[in-house]
């Protein structure tokens, strides 16, 4: 574990940064590139440990992946080779939800035994739902009866697909997993929500929008149902977006020291949900602008020279990503704000609901779990420990609270990594260190 002691703002901020590829692209174009039918080349695909993850679980697949010169920045561009999925393989999961659900399905196309495993705290996120609906589909899953990693899927090179119920509420990547899969099931597949509610949405649209631009329709008759008819995947050269979900905490640095922050080469029309920053930062007040592919966020004097930022009611049952970002935000606030739609935030990384509300009362804030939700109550908040709880996105959370928070310190910023490992590097490069 890396510790790490906040740096405080002492000046308006100034700096335009550029950001590595986006994680959930990345992870979708590497599946599809391991199913389709031709070689595919990623350019500036994030290198991270989510993403090294998916690629060394692939190769132990039957991918051929190789790393060749690029021009992203941070890192080399992936050609990738179909996968054989015909011997025996592990796949290190790691704490990537993409991993443990992406794959799933793919090793269900395999002819040997795939077993799957990861970190301590995988194996407390929810993976009943692709397990149980992997079953329906005739594929034998040996979990032990837990649900949950690890487990090992035994499959029978082919999939005979058809229609299928599942209950996504718990997470939006079961939807994506089996959407990327369908494709090279016999039968294609007729895939049906049937919970109350769905989770961010968006990273579906996403999942759907990577599997277009390679000749895969998916038709969607009603809400909650998506119709995948057997199709060949096609190869394909595309360039990774920028992650706009890391963007979060930078943007919003802008709002808490003061100044401006840019972030170069955001895409004209995207999927990510990052891009909901835009008008959720300017919900605190902030003026958003976009100039080319440039989005400048400008916090004016910010909460370092006294500022009150506006409390604010959100929903953000769409981007539920951003969350700790806001949440940190809020704390700050001149007034309490209600966040909801972020139930499904108890099943990532860590439960970051409850993550939230012991990190904020550990530097005097206070904040209360609701079923859907957290509700903030500012207050003046005081240096100490900040547990990151193997969590990327509550890392730098504790960053931005740091900004103006003096003697705030992160147990394990190494955490970023997943995502993010030039995290401190550009962190520090935006205060102009």
């Amino acid at each position: 574990m890396t510790a790490y002691a906040a740096p405080l703002a002492h000046a308006p901020l100034d700096a335009e940064l550029r950001l590595p590829g986006s994680k959930s692209l990345t992870a979708r174009e590497l599946v599809l590139s391991a199913l389709a039918d031709a070689p595919s080349r990623l350019r500036a695909p994030l290198v991270a440990r989510d993403t090294r993850l998916m690629v060394e679980a692939l190769r132990g697949l039957g991918a051929r992946i190789d790393e060749i010169d690029g021009a992203g920045g941070f890192g080399p561009d992936l050609a990738i080779g179909p996968a054989r999925l015909a011997e025996p393989a592990r796949v290190d999961c790691g704490l990537a939800g993409t991993v443990m659900r992406f794959l799933t399905p793919v090793a269900a196309l395999a002819s040997a035994p795939i077993v799957f495993d990861g970190d301590e705290a995988a194996r407390r996120r929810p993976m009943s739902t692709l397990i149980e609906a992997l079953r329906a589909l005739g594929v034998a899953v040996d979990d032990g009866g837990r649900g949950t990693l690890p487990f090992t899927v035994h499959g029978a090179g082919r999939v005979e697909g058809g229609e299928l119920a599942i209950d996504a509420s718990a997470s939006s990547q079961f939807v994506s997993a089996l959407l990327l899969a369908a494709p090279r099931f016999e039968k294609g597949l007729v895939l049906r929500h049937t919970g109350a509610r769905l989770p961010s949405l968006p990273h579906i649209d996403m999942t759907i929008a990577t599997l277009a631009a390679r000749g895969v329709d998916v038709y969607r008759p009603e809400p909650g149902t998506w119709v995948v008819p057997p199709t060949p995947i096609a190869a394909r050269d595309v360039t990774i977006e920028p992650d706009l979900s890391n963007a979060a905490p930078f943007l919003a640095a802008a709002l808490v020291a003061g100044g401006r922050v840019t972030i170069a080469g955001w895409p004209e029309t995207t999927t990510q949900v990052g891009d909901e920053l835009r008008a959720l930062l300017a919900a605190f007040g902030a003026r958003v602008e976009r100039a080319g592919d440039r989005v400048t966020v400008d916090g004016g004097a910010g909460v370092r020279a006294g500022v009150a930022l506006p409390g604010v009611e959100l929903d953000l049952s769409a981007g539920g990503e951003l969350a700790p970002t806001i949440v940190g935000l809020a704390a700050l606030a001149g007034e309490p704000s209600t966040i909801t739609g972020i139930g499904h935030l108890r099943g990532h990384e860590t439960d970051r609901l409850a993550a939230l509300v012991g990190d904020l009362a550990a530097l005097g804030g206070a904040a209360e779990e609701l079923p859907d939700g957290l509700a903030v109550r500012p207050r003046v908040l005081h240096g100490g420990q900040w547990a990151c709880h193997g969590d990327h996105r509550m890392a730098t959370t504790g960053a931005l609270l740091g900004l103006v928070v003096p003697g705030v310190e992160l147990d394990d910023v190494g955490t970023t990594a997943k995502t993010l490992p030039e995290f401190v590097e550009l962190w520090h490069r935006m205060l102009g260190r």
